[in-house]
């Protein structure tokens, strides 16, 4: 197979797999060929690999290579961003997608206006190198563009013009132009600055990397830097004369990059901006999960389902216990506020819940639903625990105590100390009744991208630990209005949204937990009367950490009827 042919295999497969194969084909993709940075490496390799494999190749074996070209392609691939055309002539260096994610694009895309939008990579560092001719080759003459640049400190910033790049030393009229940072040391913190002097938004040169503003407000390169280490060291201004040509407000070179100059980026990568026509948007009848007609009756159903849910009764188990773990401000707290208010007929906020730098919740709880105001608790507790935090937070140790039952009800946590066995609360001998059947992970889905890798790394080990224990999990997606638009009309919609299914797709390829055990939420957060949505789309979710509860019960009746089964000699 040539390299032509290769290359229309490439588009090929790029055109027709799903962004979840790309997950599943990773591993074996980088077993085969090894890390590779660009589309032009995985063709060579792969070419190379056909070439030793001979001219007398039988039939199966050309099918193998076929498969692996197919598993090159796709570890190239995430579901969070946007491939650009490979049939365009502007595009050469372009089968791979950027860094971009989906949620800076969505971010993007609302400020731009004017619909949804597609980012189409047209350059960057990593596979044109920092090079201001290559820049114009590619970027000039190609309409609206978003430059972005990221940098060693955490952050993404950069710059959007509607106009065209060009080579003419001078300034080009753009009433549209922004300057923006969207992630801060690793934190999603979106900032826009908007163009205050429009006839000097952008100014062209032909050794110049792109350029906005009169002085100029953000100048990112002049001449040809080689990278040194794992970075580029510009010498451009960068933000160190910003208010020139745009609104400042209170933001200057530190808070836009962390430093001043040189600025270190990783990369810079400039994407066209192209408005998605409405034949190429996914239908909004799509529905990728399916459940019964939103309406009076399903939601009666739910809570039928809850309020008469019982666990196994032949273990002596007289509730389930599931324990509530997520970084602070994910919602861990008012996910149980939620499913308290449906019960309770009225938005309630009895566990303490808000946004803050550190955990709101200091101490363990084992929290009751009960039916109306002085109602009988239903047969589950949702467990309360600290949120999970950079510095502090719950200990791996920790984990392992709340997770066998060690830990009772009302325990004061020390974020100093972790828990000790020798505590006068501490229970010894805990039995099935006072363990965690269920576990659910509460994640701010509109934080997933710039989710902390600590923190990211403390679930997965938290994972090993119930794995071992046969704890089933569940990941609550909350603030899922705030990822599509869609949603946020109607949340009757969220299994209809592309933009949900994203998240859950890449939720489950990071924790590598099935996609049906990732539930999209809204908690009630501003609303001061109950949604009927909002009722539904919580229902559903307790449903299924309940349904998984039993299925933690079930497999230790299996075990314990194995242990204690009788057998006669006759």
């Amino acid at each position: 197979m040539n390299a032509s042919r290769l290359m229309e295999f490439f588009i090929g497969c790029l055109s027709i797999l799903q962004p979840d194969v790309a997950a599943k084909a990773k591993p074996l993709f980088q077993t085969l060929f090894g890390n590779v940075g660009t589309e032009n490496s995985v063709i060579s390799e792969v070419t190379a690999s056909q070439e030793d494999k001979g001219s007398t190749a039988a039939s199966d074996d050309t099918a193998t290579n076929e498969k692996s070209i197919e598993m090159a392609v796709v570890s190239n691939c995430t579901s969070d961003t946007s491939v650009a055309d490979p049939k365009s002539t502007d595009c050469q260096s372009v089968l791979m997608e950027g860094k971009l994610t989906a949620t800076k694009r969505r971010e993007l895309t609302t400020r731009i206006g004017t619909g949804d939008k597609k980012f189409q990579l047209l350059y960057s560092f990593t596979v044109d190198g920092c090079n201001p001719t290559t820049f114009h080759q590619k970027c000039d003459s190609q309409g609206p563009t978003v430059t972005v640049l990221y940098n060693t400190s955490g952050y993404v910033f950069g710059g959007y013009t509607s106009q065209h790049w060009h080579s003419n030393r001078a300034y080009t009229t753009d009433q549209s132009a922004f300057l923006f940072r969207l992630q801060s040391q690793g934190k999603f913190n979106p900032v826009f600055m908007s163009v205050s002097n429009e006839a000097q938004a952008i100014y062209g040169h032909s050794t110049y990397g792109p350029t906005f503003g009169g002085g100029h407000d953000f100048h990112t390169f002049n001449g040809t830097i080689n990278k040194t280490g794992n970075c580029y060291p510009l010498d451009g201004y960068g933000f160190t004369k910003l208010g020139n040509a745009y609104n400042k407000q209170n933001e200057n070179a530190i808070t836009m990059t962390g430093n001043t100059t040189p600025m270190y980026v990783t990369d810079l990568e400039v994407y066209k901006v192209t408005v998605i026509e409405r034949f190429e948007k996914k239908s909004a009848n799509e529905v990728w999960r399916k459940t019964e007609v939103w309406n009076g009756e399903f939601l009666k159903q739910l809570e039928n389902y809850v309020t008469q849910y019982s666990p196994l009764g032949n273990i002596n188990i007289p509730e389930a216990r599931v324990l509530l773990i997520g970084p602070v401000g994910a919602g861990k707290s008012s996910f149980f506020n939620t499913i308290n208010s449906i019960f309770r007929g009225y938005v309630t906020n009895q566990a303490c819940s808000g946004s803050a730098d550190t955990s709101l919740t200091t101490v363990f709880r084992m929290y009751q639903v009960r039916m109306g105001h002085q109602g009988k608790p239903l047969k589950f507790r949702l467990c309360d625990t600290r949120g999970l935090e950079e510095v502090q937070g719950i200990d791996q140790d920790d984990i392992c105590f709340l997770l066998d039952g060690h830990i009772p009800d009302q325990y004061q946590f020390n974020p100093a100390v972790p828990i000790s066995s020798d505590a006068k609360c501490f229970c010894v001998n805990p039995s099935l009744k006072d363990k965690i059947h269920c576990v659910a992970f509460v994640l701010d889905s509109t934080t997933i991208e710039v989710m902390s890798e600590k923190v990211l790394t403390s679930i997965k080990t938290m994972q090993v630990k119930m794995n071992q224990r046969g704890i089933p999990q569940v990941v609550l997606l909350t603030k899922i209005d705030k990822v599509c638009e869609l949603v946020c009309k109607d949340l009757s919609k969220v299994f209809q949204s592309g933009a949900v299914k994203d998240v859950v797709d890449k939720v489950s390829m990071i924790l590598g937990v099935p996609r049906s055990n990732v539930l999209p939420m809204k908690n009630y957060e501003t609303e001061l009367d109950l949604s009927d949505d909002i009722n539904i789309l919580s229902l559903l979710s307790m449903r299924q950490i309940l349904r998984f509860c039993n299925d933690f019960m079930y497999n230790y009746l299996e075990e314990y009827e194995a242990k204690t089964k009788k057998w006669w000699p006759f």
